[in-house]
């Protein structure tokens, strides 16, 4: 039962959850303007700042450290409060985890356009910053695990267990991933070298895709979701049984990024054998999603906030399915290093990460600004966001997709004499369309991020009325 003389702390939820949407349209900006560069080259404007090597890196450290994990922060230490019944450990504690997040990402903003980088996929940022997010990142640990530590109820509900693994997993990954020898201010090299490296930094690079994008927003999934349709969990068992099985297996798959290295080749061969296995625990994550709305299916008709929600468990039962059957080796031989493997990241971070982030979000956003209906400002606005979001995203993943089966086929293709029957030039030519419907696909969606934007500064403005009129 809700205890109602508890004082929550939703002010750094708030803080966290509004700088979700900023960073959202920030990164996703610089992802249209890279996409838009692989179309037409010549928006690079021979300027190094704006070059594609240096904005790449901006933008999927901010979608994914910024956008996504200010979206973490601001569900994780909601739930946590709602589901332990206790305010949070320390509202300084919170404080500072949410300035020094924000330091970090601004840090980010300024050092990788410079091109000041460790060139380590996700792990770019140089060695002070490294630090920085350390100390923020045991902050939060601290924060997290001692509002658990005070919990009013015996039972630790299943989201804090996703959160607790993500938590846990990505200190381990960054510090292990991160150690360098600095040699100035502003460059440092790996302690580790040649084939190691690779593989510390795939064990890291998948494994955050694995706890930052999965373990954590499968947080947010079995929260929002029950809570959005009104249902309880379909299996609670098969929660407990998803997590451990998830966890178990998912810090072997890195190895399948290095398919055909100098990677040995036992390791590839793991690699592949823990993806496939993967596939278990992800579909059965999804099912417990979906089956939630046993009973409740009429609601997505008029619910655009359900249909964010159970459209991203779509696309990440699609992206898990997608994943394993990429590290097949034979499949891989085909798929690696052209845009297949884009799209397949994008049908992930746009259909399952951001959808449900955008979900959760516009189900938290109400609650936070004082909104009496306990709705946002429009909920038109969010229904047209949702086909937004979901256009936009299948666009981009399905030009994706023709262009990587495209290039992988003409990189193979040969004449009767052995040579090669295509220049890579003509494959880069060839592929010219699926770059303008990317471009097209990521535009729509990032206009429903704008609309997102209105859409909560009108809720604030409300909210903040209704607080007064409550007050007076």
């Amino acid at each position: 039962m809700e205890n109602s003389n508890i004082e929550y702390n939703y002010k750094v939820v708030k803080q966290f959850a509004v700088m979700t949407v900023v960073w959202g349209i920030v990164g996703m900006l610089v992802g249209v303007v890279i996409a838009a560069q692989l179309a037409w080259p010549a928006l690079n404007f021979d300027l190094p700042w704006l070059h594609f090597g240096r904005l790449r890196p901006l933008h999927t450290n901010a979608v994914i450290f910024a956008f996504g994990g200010c979206a973490l922060f601001a569900c994780s230490l909601y739930i946590v409060q709602r589901t332990c019944q206790a305010a949070l450990l320390s509202n300084k504690l919170a404080a500072f985890v949410f300035w020094g997040w924000q330091l970090v990402i601004v840090s980010a903003a300024v050092t990788l356009p410079l091109g000041l980088t460790t060139s380590k996929e996700y792990a770019e940022l140089e060695w002070p910053i490294d630090i920085l997010i350390t100390i923020v990142w045991v902050a939060y640990a601290i924060l997290y695990f001692g509002t658990i530590l005070k919990r009013k109820t015996r039972h630790i509900y299943v989201a804090n267990w996703f959160f607790s693994a993500f938590i846990i997993a990505v200190a381990i990954l960054h510090i292990f991933n991160s150690l360098a020898l600095p040699v100035t201010l502003t460059k440092s090299y790996s302690i580790y070298a040649g084939s190691v490296d690779a593989m510390v930094q795939w064990w890291y690079g998948h494994n955050a895709v694995g706890f930052f994008l999965t373990a954590g927003f499968l947080g947010i999934m079995y929260y929002f979701v029950p809570k959005q349709a009104e249902r309880p969990v379909y299996s609670y068992r098969l929660s407990v049984v998803h997590f451990w099985a998830l966890i178990a297996v998912y810090v072997w798959a890195g190895p399948h990024h290095l398919h055909y290295t100098t990677l040995p080749d036992w390791a590839q061969s793991l690699g592949m054998a823990m993806s496939l296995i993967l596939l278990a625990p992800s579909w059965g994550g999804m099912i417990n999603g979906i089956m939630t709305l046993s009973g409740a299916w009429d609601k997505i008709r008029s619910d655009p906030i359900l249909k964010f929600l159970i459209v991203s468990l779509s696309f990440y039962g699609m992206s898990t399915f997608e994943g394993p059957m990429m590290s097949i080796k034979s499949v891989n031989a085909l798929s690696h290093y052209t845009d297949w493997t884009i799209g397949h990241v994008h049908s992930g971070a746009l259909g399952w990460v951001a959808m449900i982030s955008i979900g959760a979000m516009y189900h938290l956003l109400p609650i936070l600004f004082g909104r009496k209906q306990g709705e946002m400002y429009s909920v038109r606005l969010i229904d047209l966001h949702f086909w937004m979001s979901t256009i936009g995203t299948v666009l981009y993943i399905a030009s994706m997709w023709v262009n990587g089966l495209m290039q992988g086929l003409m990189w193979r293709a040969v004449n009767s004499d052995g040579t090669l029957t295509y220049s890579f030039v003509e494959s880069v030519e060839a592929s010219f369309p699926g770059y303008v419907v990317r471009f097209i696909g990521g535009g729509i969606f990032f206009v429903g991020m704008l609309l997102m934007a209105y859409n909560v500064w009108m809720t604030a403005r409300a909210g903040s009325t209704v607080t007064k009129e409550a007050a007076a």
